[in-house]
């Protein structure tokens, strides 16, 4: 099954009665109900978030996660807030590489339900005091301007409403010099891989979705938000028109991911 075939053209900015509208997926939805709909997706999958990440990657979502915390090498000292990060796994890689001298690095995510996963799993490693906890917006951050040395979102950035937003509110809350570091899936770049790779998120995932979270539509909607999402180049682009400097692109599994780096500069 090839989803490039599925994708539907990009939405209109606006619908028939004149209201603005966005993707969720493949559907097109008024934008004051978007963040809502990611919302409800998420707490339904949040008991089993962690589980179906190994499970749908076969744990290469580990690498990965590892990969992004090897270019930040984040140093004791520095002040990081790991936005859509609410199950705390990049949070705890940081914190592991900072060592006991580390600041406790704040994490942001709209959603309650994985952020209390998240809470869940600093109490069972002792680690509660080790992470700030926030419930807020990527497209209005509740932290003031040039609060932090590096900003990470891993696997988020393609959930928000107006991407444009989200990097703009990352580039206001890091201080000059700051680096943003973004994780998310991509555009694969090797023939072949490609059909592969849509025949399962398309036809493997939802099973899965449905087997183990009992929510197959979510990771339906997990696919096609991926097919949505910018390309790398793209991506990039994107960064650029926000005001970061030095944007690099890392290619991650031929492309099914990737890692975008820009400074404030």
């Amino acid at each position: 099954m090839n989803a490039n075939s599925q994708q539907p053209p990009a939405s209109a900015e606006h619908s028939d009665n004149g209201a603005d509208t966005t993707h969720f997926g493949f559907r097109t939805v008024a934008e004051s109900e978007k963040s809502g709909m990611v919302r409800a997706v998420f707490d339904a999958v949040a008991p089993k978030y962690d589980l179906m990440n190994d499970l749908m990657s076969a744990g290469i979502h580990r690498l990965w996660k590892g990969a992004m915390v090897d270019w930040l090498a984040p140093r004791a000292g520095q002040s990081i807030v790991d936005v859509a990060g609410g199950t705390g796994d990049i949070a705890f890689r940081m914190l592991d590489r900072m060592g006991d001298a580390a600041l406790p690095v704040t994490i942001c995510d709209i959603n309650a339900e994985m952020l209390n996963v998240g809470r869940n799993r600093a109490i069972d490693q002792g680690r509660l005091n080790e992470v700030t906890w926030i419930c807020g917006n990527a497209e209005t951050l509740p932290f003031p301007d040039m609060s932090f040395d590096a900003y990470t979102i891993a696997f988020g950035l393609r959930n928000v409403t107006h991407i444009e937003r989200a990097l703009a509110e990352a580039r206001r809350v890091l201080k000059p010099g700051g680096r943003f570091l973004c994780l998310e899936f991509s555009k694969v770049l090797v023939p072949v891989l490609d059909k592969l790779y849509d025949a399962y998120s398309f036809q493997v995932l939802p099973w899965l979705g449905g087997m183990v979270a009992g929510d197959r539509e979510a990771y339906r909607y997990l696919a096609e938000s991926i097919r949505r999402f910018p390309d790398q180049s793209t991506l990039a682009t994107h960064m650029g028109t926000a005001g970061f400097a030095q944007v690099k692109v890392r290619n991650l599994s031929g492309g099914i991911a990737a890692m975008h780096s820009g400074w404030r500069i």
